[in-house]
């Protein structure tokens, strides 16, 4: 791919996730495929366009001083962005073929003036620098700029968990974490995995979360016969924690009533040596056609894939009918920011509260379906307080019948057990404490 293509195609996918609110992993991964580009393509597509949207904030500040609040269109601050990220935290491109580009890009897109507006700017930022966001006096508003987080969300982490996690926490959102797989334990061991990835010159280690995780430091586990063959799945060491954790058995009956994309109720079917019987509901047709796909990769006939409310599934299932159910609740996503930094711009307060409703009444909804001593996992790939220990709490106060389950505490790994993120009522796990998606689990058993 030319230079000039190849930043063009990196201004379109920033313009489509800024504009559109679409998935930034979802539209990268189908612009490599769609151009079928290299290792070294895709990885410098990756770096430019997440790395703008991680610190659209941070690059909006250093950019005013030289905008002089002039009303721009969006892709023209868009491609301001995009050229000042490369000139400041990068070094495989020189300025001034960053500028270059950028001048061709303006008028290709735009007119003369426009582009003579482009080259000012950036050769302003050149000659200048850029000031600095940790000048800036308030220690929230620094926190928020330096890190590009929205102010309002950096207050409510503070308020939830002070100063020094909160800052932790935004620092680590700004930089990659290392890809995780799960091994399909019917078809591969994990060291027969990890040796054949280490004999095609991939860094792995086995992931302390599962024993069928691997972290992969570095190589691209998506072009490789195991992954195309469905030896291995994609899959956060975090939420590897779900299966591990919900204590099924081999013909055991399941509901995983907020399935899709798949990873833990694949996990689950492989715990159960493929025996016994699991409905993955999902409400979107989309996702529950990407979950029939991954559920047929990975070679499992017991999880029967449909579309469905999570709020209605009552009119579908008996009351008792199942073991064990998996609450995987939809939620803000403000645990996986480094894989989808966008989400951190297209959510607010509103949001988290609706969220938190819905995540009540999916379990509410659920709770009749569970057998008597049947236990439930309740998780999210959040770090939000309102989304997880609250809806734990506010759900046991208003069923007596359930509680959450004290065995929980002794069944998660050794190394969590003195945890920051601990509680009576379950496990908050930070993204900067162990490398890895931020996300909160529990499990609650049904006594009455």
């Amino acid at each position: 791919m030319g230079e000039r293509t190849f930043r063009t195609t990196c201004l379109e996918l920033l313009q489509r996730i800024d504009n559109e609110s679409g998935y930034s992993h979802l539209l990268i991964d189908r612009e490599i495929k769609r151009q079928q580009l290299t290792n070294k393509d895709a990885a410098l597509l990756t770096e430019i366009v997440y790395g703008t949207m991680e610190r659209k904030m941070t690059l909006d500040y250093m950019l005013e001083p030289f905008i002089y609040h002039k009303k721009l269109k969006s892709w023209v601050h868009m491609l301001l962005r995009l050229s000042v990220y490369q000139m400041i935290y990068l070094d495989k491109v020189p300025d001034y073929a960053i500028i270059n580009d950028a001048v061709e890009i303006g008028k290709k897109r735009g007119h003369k003036g426009i582009a003579s507006f482009i080259n000012g700017v950036l050769r302003n930022v050149r000659r200048k620098g850029v000031r600095d966001p940790q000048d800036i006096p308030d220690p929230i508003q620094r926190l928020s700029i330096s890190t590009s987080h929205p102010k309002w969300l950096i207050k409510r982490w503070v308020t939830q968990y002070g100063m020094h996690t909160t800052k932790a926490m935004a620092q680590t959102n700004l930089k990659r974490k290392p890809l995780c797989v799960r091994v399909q334990p019917l078809k591969i061991s994990r060291d027969e995995a990890m040796e054949e990835l280490k004999q095609l010159d991939f860094v792995v280690s086995p992931s302390p979360f599962s024993n069928q995780g691997i972290i992969v430091e570095k190589g691209n586990v998506l072009r490789t016969d195991l992954f195309l063959e469905g030896f291995i799945t994609i899959q956060d060491q975090t939420s590897m924690l779900v299966a591990e954790l919900l204590q099924v058995q081999q013909g055991m009956t399941v509901l995983d009533a907020c399935s899709a994309p798949g990873g833990k109720v694949t996990h689950v079917a492989e715990i159960m040596n493929n025996t016994g019987v699991i409905h993955a509901y999902d409400l979107h047709k989309k996702k529950v056609r990407l979950l029939r796909e991954r559920v047929e990769k990975l070679d499992l006939n017991i999880v029967d894939v449909y579309q469905g409310d999570a709020r209605q599934l009552q009119s579908r299932h008996d009351p008792d009918s199942y073991d064990r159910i998996i609450v995987d609740a939809p939620c803000s996503g403000f645990g996986v920011i480094r894989g989808k930094p966008d989400i951190k711009y297209h959510k607010n307060e509103a949001d988290i509260q609706q969220l938190a409703h819905i995540q009540y009444d999916i379990l509410n909804h659920v709770a009749p379906l569970l057998q008597k001593d049947g236990r439930l996992i309740y998780s999210t790939c959040t770090v939000e307080k309102d989304e997880n220990e609250h809806v734990v709490r506010r759900f046991i106060e208003n069923h007596p019948e359930f509680s959450v389950d004290t065995s929980f505490f002794k069944d998660i790994p050794t190394f969590l057990h003195d945890s920051e993120g601990l509680s009576d009522l379950g496990l908050q796990i930070f993204p900067q404490t162990y490398n890895t998606d931020g996300f909160f689990i529990t499990r609650l058993i049904k006594k009455l």
